[in-house]
């Protein structure tokens, strides 16, 4: 459960430290105080989005820690150990902190963790139910997620899901594959005649570079050869000289210590030169004059840049061009086996795809039933005794492989005997939703695995007996899980097993206070949210009798 919440920054608060208990804790004030500002803060604890306008102005920063108990919630446990996270304590502090500039940074247990891991950490611990629930009840993805998340069907709706998508995919390339098309048919015509065309010129990888040096060389063989025979002469009569010098520099008469380099040097000139001569005789014994073979590789050259350019690609890039072109080919017309192994894969895609749908419809029609009869028990004691409500399965026309399953979701409610139940956005007033709304998220948090259960300010738009019946409800949860319910009824106030009071100071800077009240400062909130700002002994006598009703 939640042990301590620590705000700093935040909105309208500069700093705020409280320590929270099992049970109901109710926490009321006047409108715009900032009730709900504890809660938004523990929502970023927990994954929201963040905003650098909820920074307190004139501060640089919010920073948000929320601790919670988790030595008995197996679940949260679990997730921990698996990232090496879990404290001996058994304590989790989750951390958020934003700044002006808009950087967001999340902790968990001191450790830097992400946003997607603090909403997924943040679901096993804590279940929020906003005040606006109601409106998002209409739609009915959010009735087919109420009624998959009652009958525990959440693996098997991801199951059908991932089928679903599967089999469209596979699908769409089958119909690809083996469409028919003008458009398809015109491109798999240029192609064939494309890759023949490539296929006669047949370009190897790394030919153009061989080609091009073979055409230097064979194209300036004449000027190579008597190149290199002047060189070859050239050696041998400059070898004939420099040996001279040599036979000079060895001469005893030059020999000192100081003679020793140059001797060296001019023994190496004459080695070089030998070399260079013998080298030059290779290379032009090597070279032949060869006008066919010179022919034959300008027209190799040229046959591979025409196809270049005729493609606008490079020679060198012929046959990558090749390949794309037969890979695109082969794509497009699609072998045979291709198309027979799409099809069963298609086949048995649809088949997986009906079993996990039937075990979801089967889910389904057992949890609408017994949804259906827990909503009217609740509707009851909040003065809608005579309504029915149903949930009603309706099948899709279409039987290919839904993401949805096989069918869809719709709540419908007659609030009048003998009516027909219809569709919620056509029947129920917006007191009727507001009711019909708090039942099945208290059914929900009635199944809940979440420790720590929040609700706020879910009790708009009724008072009471009403409101009296909503506060026993919640009272109810708080005796097996942690519930912490903003609230502006008296009835539901008075349920509480704790009370926070949440005010506003100042004038030219604005803070929110919080307060946890007892005795005397207890009854008299009550008696404020009874009766107004002025309090009578009258209204303080209902309020204490509330609370000793409670």
């Amino acid at each position: 459960m939640l042990l301590n919440l620590a705000i700093q920054d935040f909105a309208v608060v500069d700093h705020l430290e409280i320590d929270l208990y099992d049970g109901m804790t109710c926490i009321t004030g006047e409108t715009g105080a900032g009730k709900s500002i504890m809660l938004d803060a523990l929502g970023l604890c927990v994954g929201d989005r963040a905003d650098s306008r909820a920074i307190r102005p004139g501060a640089s920063r919010t920073d948000i820690s929320a601790c919670f108990d988790v030595s008995r919630n197996t679940r949260a446990q679990i997730w921990l150990t698996e990232r090496d996270l879990l404290e001996a304590t058994g304590e989790c502090i989750l951390r958020r902190t934003i700044t002006a500039e808009g950087r967001s940074r999340a902790y968990i247990n001191g450790t830097p963790a992400t946003l997607s891991d603090c909403a997924d950490l943040g679901q096993l611990l804590v279940d929020i139910h906003s005040q606006h629930a109601h409106q998002s009840l209409l739609r009915r993805p959010t009735q087919r997620s109420l009624l998959d998340t009652y009958a525990s069907a959440q693996s098997l709706i991801v199951q059908v899901s991932e089928l679903a998508q599967r089999w469209r995919v596979l699908q769409e390339e089958h119909a690809r594959l083996s469409g028919k098309t003008a458009e398809s048919d015109a491109r798999k015509e240029l192609l064939t005649y494309q890759i023949a065309e490539l296929e006669t010129t047949n370009p190897q990888t790394g030919e153009l570079a061989e080609l091009e040096s073979r055409h230097r060389l064979l194209s300036n063989a004449a000027f190579i050869i008597d190149a290199a025979n002047e060189i070859a002469n050239g050696c041998e009569s400059q070898r004939d000289a420099l040996a001279k010098l040599v036979t000079l520099a060895n001469d005893d008469r030059m020999t000192s210590d100081a003679t020793i380099n140059l001797r060296e040097l001019m023994q190496s000139a004459l080695i070089q030169v030998d070399e260079a001569q013998a080298e030059t005789v290779r290379f032009a014994a090597s070279v032949e004059l060869d006008p066919a073979g010179l022919r034959e590789t300008e027209e190799r050259l040229t046959a591979l840049h025409d196809l270049a350019r005729k493609h606008r690609v490079s020679a060198e890039s012929l046959p990558e061009l090749l390949a794309t072109l037969q890979a695109e080919l082969n794509s497009l017309t699609g072998g045979s086996e291709h198309l027979e192994a799409l099809a069963g894969q298609l086949e048995e895609t649809a088949v997986d795809w009906r079993r996990q749908a039937e075990q979801l419809s089967g889910r389904r029609h057992d949890a609408a039933s017994d949804l259906g009869t827990r909503v009217m028990d609740r509707l009851a004691g909040l003065a809608m005794g005579k309504c029915v409500f149903e949930v009603a399965l309706i099948p899709f026309s279409d039987t290919r492989p839904d993401p949805r399953g096989a069918e869809d979701v719709e709540f419908l409610i007659a609030t009048n005997p003998g009516a027909a139940p219809g569709p919620l956005n056509k029947v129920a007033s917006g007191g009727e939703l507001s009711r019909i709304s708090l039942a099945l998220q208290v059914i929900a948090a009635d199944t809940a695995t979440s420790p720590t259960i929040i609700f706020d300010e879910v009790d708009v738009g009724i008072g009471g007996g009403v409101a009296e019946a909503v506060g026993e409800l919640l009272q109810q949860l708080g005796t097996r899980s942690q519930v912490l319910a903003v609230t502006h009824q008296p009835q539901v106030a008075a349920k509480g097993h704790h009370h926070l009071l949440v005010t506003k100071e100042g004038e030219d800077t604005v803070h929110s206070l919080l307060t946890t009240l007892e005795g005397k400062a207890r009854v008299e909130e009550i008696g404020r949210m009874l009766g107004g700002a002025k309090l009578t002994g009258n209204t303080l006598a209902h309020a204490q009798e509330m609370l000793n009703g409670a």
